[in-house]
């Protein structure tokens, strides 16, 4: 069934068309990306879908009852009201009466009665109490404070809440512009699980590839005007554009030899013209037009980054380093402590690329600072190698003057900048980030998100370094940008030290992680984010399994009234057993035959999760679900033998 439909669709701001006369349906029941590079547009496709704006011509068609609700790009910048009252907004002028009951309710002894009686009798016309139990469901299926402060949260809880109040709703259709935005990676998987379980329609954009192929079932690409579609995942899309432009480029290329040896024909003699088809020259007319009327694809961003002589074997050598602060307590209350790093000793040497990845105030970007020496340790050491040039990516782009201009920024005011050892002109060299010169002399306050990301990398790539430190910095970038960024960090031959919360980044760009937890502590792992998450599972079922191991053991039978009040002589630890060859080889082999059901349900896992698993024949998806159920018992039983042949042997 076709909830929304686009038809002949043309909007343009300017000069610059953003839809030329497209056709587009959403059906029921699909989770739609929408991909295109920065400035295409796609910001501006969903809010015609929600007719928050209107096309210069053609037709948005909704359904008599659809109902949408949509969880827009920048958050409120101000809001006094509690988490309850904001949730419950999403329900409209309902929401706002079922708030002031709420509220009136939380006085206790000082309510107002007569008040109380009529929210009550408003909200029973229109049913409200079912409402108000779904304000409720939703609060504590999001884990969400009813009674906290908007204000006082985070942006990533702030997202959270804003969600809330869109699925409170319950709409048909669901929009979510950038919907990952400000949140650590925890908090991005939560949130899949969240939208896989959402049972309507979603429409939604976004940069980050991982989420992008765990909830997408259909893509759709905005492209100099037109719309791309394409059933399945994020993959097979990735595939299918490359073909698609390939295609476009060979009949291009065929079109304008047909027209340059149109336009040789048309110029030649006298005797030629005399005699030439007039039915020709229309269709040359009409040739010239279509060339005219094409929309080159924008080049692509060319990166080249200045590096200097090699570091000191060791960049970064820490020794039991501890940081925190004091966090001010409420009135009356006293301060708590913050742990940013607690006893953490390591070594950074020349070539490492190391990710690191926690929750959103965990101290990452304050390890940052302390490795900078802007900040220093309140335990322990750090000493810094030898012939360090560090390039800083900082996520807040503090390095910009917002009232200078693109040029003055990344040129210092000069004319000439060194690239790769030979001189370029600025705007030359700007023209590699995709900004043509006029562009180029605009001041950055005026810039998009993406684009002053594209300022900052060209200012950082002038500098040579031998340490890379980078904050962030794939926020706001296209999906193109992002992988020409990520080809070059992997050409990059010296140190590299990277934040952020784009699992896919993260796996093709580092080779250790700094894994913090929120409490101090860091775990170094080797390998990127995805290696890290099937070594974390496989603890984690092992952890638990054991505990249900031991569970078992702590179900003796209780003592008697007389036999607990008898002294119980000290236990003795039984001498460690010999095991049986059978029982030893046994015990030998345990280890290699889990690991390989591991690996087998790691591979499952990644089948099971794909967004296009479930539109497979039914049998099929049943059948790999009772192997992976089986897989996951039979880990059990092997981990819970292997435990008790462990204890066995002593």
């Amino acid at each position: 069934m076709v909830l929304v439909r686009l038809k002949g669709v043309s909007l343009a701001f300017g000069n610059q068309v953003l839809l030329n006369k497209v056709d587009l349906d959403i059906n029921a029941g699909e989770r739609v990306c929408v991909l295109g590079r920065n400035g295409e547009g796609k910001s501006t496709l969903l809010k015609i879908l929600n007719k928050q704006i209107k096309p210069d011509e053609g037709l948005v068609q909704h359904g008599d009852t659809l109902k949408v609700a949509a969880l827009q790009q920048e958050l409120p910048v101000t809001d006094p009201q509690t988490v309850y009252e904001v949730v419950a907004s999403g329900l409209g002028e309902l929401g706002e009466t079922i708030s002031a009951y709420h509220e009136e309710i939380l006085k206790g002894e000082d309510v107002d009665l007569v008040k109380l009686e009529r929210l009550q009798h408003v909200i029973e016309a229109h049913d409200g109490w079912l409402w108000q139990q779904k304000v409720d469901a939703i609060l504590d299926r999001l884990d969400l404070p009813g009674d906290a402060a908007f204000d006082s949260m985070s942006g990533g809880w702030q997202r959270r809440v804003m969600l809330a109040q869109a699925l409170v709703s319950e709409p048909d259709l669901l929009i979510l512009d950038e919907p990952t935005n400000h949140m650590d990676i925890a908090t991005i998987r939560w949130l899949e699980e969240q939208l896989v379980q959402y049972k309507g329609t979603l429409l939604f954009i976004s940069h980050d590839r991982a989420f992008v192929q765990a909830l997408s079932t259909r893509i759709i690409e905005l492209d100099r005007g037109s719309i791309y579609s394409w059933k399945g995942t994020y993959q097979g899309f990735l595939d299918h554009q490359e073909q698609r432009l390939a295609a476009e480029e060979t009949q291009n290329a065929l079109f304008d030899k047909r027209l340059a040896e149109e336009e040789v024909w048309i110029r030649q003699g006298v005797k030629a013209r005399r005699t030439r088809n007039e039915g020709r020259v229309e269709r040359l007319k009409e040739m010239r037009n279509q060339r005219s009327q094409r929309r080159e694809r924008q080049g692509s961003v060319s990166l080249a980054m200045n590096t200097a002589e090699s570091s000191g074997k060791n960049v970064f050598e820490l020794e039991h380093v501890s940081f925190g602060f004091d966090i001010a307590g409420k009135q009356g209350e006293e301060a708590q402590r913050k742990e940013i790093v607690r006893d953490f000793t390591s070594v950074v040497m020349r070539g490492d690329r190391i990710g690191l990845v926690g929750p959103n105030g965990a101290g990452k970007s304050t390890v940052m600072k302390l490795l900078l020496e802007q900040i220093k340790p309140e335990a322990g050491t750090i000493k810094v190698g030898t012939k360090l040039d560090v390039a800083y990516f900082d996520q807040s782009r503090s390095l910009l003057d917002l009232e200078k201009s693109v040029a003055e920024n990344v040129g210092d005011g000069k004319d000439e900048v060194e690239v790769a050892g030979r001189s370029r002109h600025i705007l030359g060299y700007l023209q590699d980030f995709l900004f043509e010169p006029a562009r180029a002399r605009t001041p950055v306050k005026s810039l998009s998100g993406g684009e002053r990301n594209r300022v900052l990398l060209a200012k950082l790539f002038l500098k040579p370094c031998n340490l890379l430190i980078m904050d962030e910095p794939t926020n706001d970038l296209d999906v193109e940008t992002l992988e020409l960024l990520e080809e070059k960090l992997v050409e990059y031959d010296a140190t590299l030290l990277l934040v952020s919360h784009d699992r896919a980044f993260l796996d093709n760009v580092v080779t250790q992680l700094w894994v913090f937890d929120g409490q101090g502590n860091i775990d170094e792992q080797v390998g990127g984010y995805s290696d890290w998450e099937i070594r974390d599972k496989a603890t984690k079922a092992e952890f638990d399994a054991a505990v249900k191991a031991g569970s078992k053991k702590a179900k003796a039978p209780s003592q008697s009234k007389s036999e607990k009040s008898a002294p119980v002589p000290a236990e003795k630890k039984p001498a460690a057993k010999k095991l049986s060859y059978k029982l030893q080889r046994e015990l030998d082999e345990l280890p290699k035959q889990i690991e390989q059901l591991e690996a087998k349900q790691a591979e499952l896992g990644i089948e099971t999760g794909s967004a296009d698993f479930y539109q497979k024949d039914s049998e099929y998806v049943a059948a790999k679900l009772d192997e992976l159920q089986t897989i996951e018992q039979q880990l059990e039983t092997l981990e819970e033998r292997w435990l008790e042949l462990e204890e066995m042997a002593g």
